[in-house]
């Protein structure tokens, strides 16, 4: 497997420094938060751009995906929205990403409704996605925590350029198991982030393998081909430790993960 971080763990890092970071951590890519507030951002013009992908393919590092916060199903202006998500994608296309981030965003409304908006918004936005040769994913958050909450929308949606994010925290958080996660999401599955808590009281970002998520148990789930992405929310939680201090032990846990996994078994191409 691959092994990007994501910048929401470096806050307002400078993109020079996050690529020799990431090649210097072992990391082979990069998940890219996407706000005023940081160094990339829908914005910035192609001069721009262009010198953000030198940086990288200077270091030899991917950039994984460029992560957005529109709210698909929001009770918001459709057309703002799928403004923002062609935004989001065209960044994407110019800086190399196969991927790009968008949340569900339901927020109290009845689930039908939400899921029907956002199915809508997602199978119209990928028609772009598609045009920009990106994949557009919804992140498994906030309305729709779960492997199966994804699948409502994905499945009508039923798009080679819309798929799943598998961020391991919030399904656990919601009570699904992750064989039940993956198994509604294998279909769309572009990436999956992984992070570690405490508890489910206290969800401060800490070391991967020092807290509860049940990281062995998602990564089994997985084929050899999938991207892992540390998602360390250092941005909401200053309290917590910097994250480049941690990254080369975080890889090597994973890695430890992986290696302690069974096999899977393999079968003859037909010919």
């Amino acid at each position: 497997m691959k092994f990007a971080f994501s910048t929401l763990g470096v806050p307002g890092m400078p993109t020079a420094d996050v690529a020799v970071l990431a090649a210097d951590t072992g990391y082979q890519g990069v998940e890219l938060r996407v706000a005023p507030d940081e160094p990339v951002h829908p914005g910035i013009e192609m001069p721009e751009r262009a010198a953000v992908v030198k940086e990288f393919e200077r270091a030899g590092v991917q950039i994984l995906a460029v992560c957005g916060y529109t709210d698909l199903a929001a009770e918001a202006d459709e057309a703002v929205a799928l403004r923002e998500i062609g935004e989001l994608l065209w960044l994407a296309r110019d800086l190399g990403a196969p991927y790009a981030r968008v949340f569900p965003g339901g927020g109290d409304q009845d689930s039908s409704i939400a899921d029907a908006t956002a199915a809508r918004l997602l199978g119209a936005a990928a028609e772009t996605a598609a045009g920009a040769g990106v994949k557009l994913l919804l992140e498994t958050h906030d309305s729709h925590p779960t492997g199966e909450d994804l699948s409502r929308v994905l499945g009508p949606v039923g798009h080679l350029h819309a798929g799943a994010l598998w961020d391991v925290l919030h399904p656990w958080l919601a009570g699904e198991d992750p064989v039940t996660t993956h198994g509604a999401l294998a279909p769309f599955l572009g990436y999956v982030q992984v992070k570690d808590v405490a508890s489910r009281e206290d969800l401060t970002p800490i070391a991967l393998g020092e807290g509860v998520v049940p990281l062995a148990e998602c990564l089994a789930t997985l084929t050899p081909r999938t991207w892992l992405s540390w998602e360390y929310e250092k941005r909401w939680n200053p309290q917590a430790a910097d994250l480049p201090g941690l990254l080369v032990a975080g890889r090597e846990h994973l890695e430890g993960l992986l290696s302690s996994l069974p096999v899977q078994p393999t079968f003859p191409t037909a010919k």
